[in-house]
């Protein structure tokens, strides 16, 4: 493939990322339900206050279940990591693999 037409495209995909993830902004910092502007919501700290209290009980009263984090679920800490450790393995492997034989490998090691 050309690579003048690859380098193109892959920055005109750059740039349309960037385009539109800049209207996607995070207002993480205020609290309660932020709209489309930026203003906060109704979201007060006794609210906040009463419904951490709430989640220390419902911990507190199951303790069965755990802190709550997802370890072995896939979209948790373990199961992440272990995709992400089988797709980085496997991509390893083809890589070996493929290096073994070819146009540039050593004579008598394949």
């Amino acid at each position: 493939m050309n690579t003048k037409i690859l380098l193109a495209a892959s920055l005109i995909a750059v740039f349309t990322v960037g385009y539109y993830a800049e209207s996607a902004v995070a207002f993480a910092q205020y609290m309660g339900n932020v709209g489309g502007e930026g203003q906060t919501g109704s979201y007060t700290l006794e609210e906040a206050l009463e419904l951490q209290r709430r989640r220390i009980e419902s911990a507190d009263a199951n303790p069965a279940a755990g802190s709550g984090t997802p370890y072995l679920d896939a979209g948790g800490v373990v199961g992440a990591t272990l995709i992400a450790a089988a797709v980085f393995g496997g991509l390893s492997g083809a890589f070996l693999l493929r290096g073994r034989s070819g146009k540039y490998a050593a004579m008598g090691r394949g």
